[in-house]
């Protein structure tokens, strides 16, 4: 038997890529690069711990850097 594991809820992700992006546009672009990495590092060390596959986390670090990117460069949300 096998399962598909979603690690980021899509309500709680999208509320967490609102906060990080609105954060991050508020800073200038080296610290905003600085503090986008600090979360995507965060973010890998706590699926690391819950035993996600790192592939599944490799492609959810993208989702999420590209989701605050986005966010970003609107503004922030």
């Amino acid at each position: 038997m096998t399962a598909t594991v979603f690690p980021f809820p899509l309500a709680r992700r999208r509320d967490m890529i609102a906060r990080q992006s609105r954060y991050a546009a508020e800073l200038n672009p080296d610290s905003a690069e600085r503090f986008i990495r600090q979360q995507l590092k965060i973010q890998d060390d706590n699926m690391r711990r819950r035993g996600i596959p790192q592939d599944l986390i490799a492609h959810e670090l993208k989702c999420m850097e590209a989701a605050i990117r986005r966010e970003v460069s609107t503004g922030g949300a």
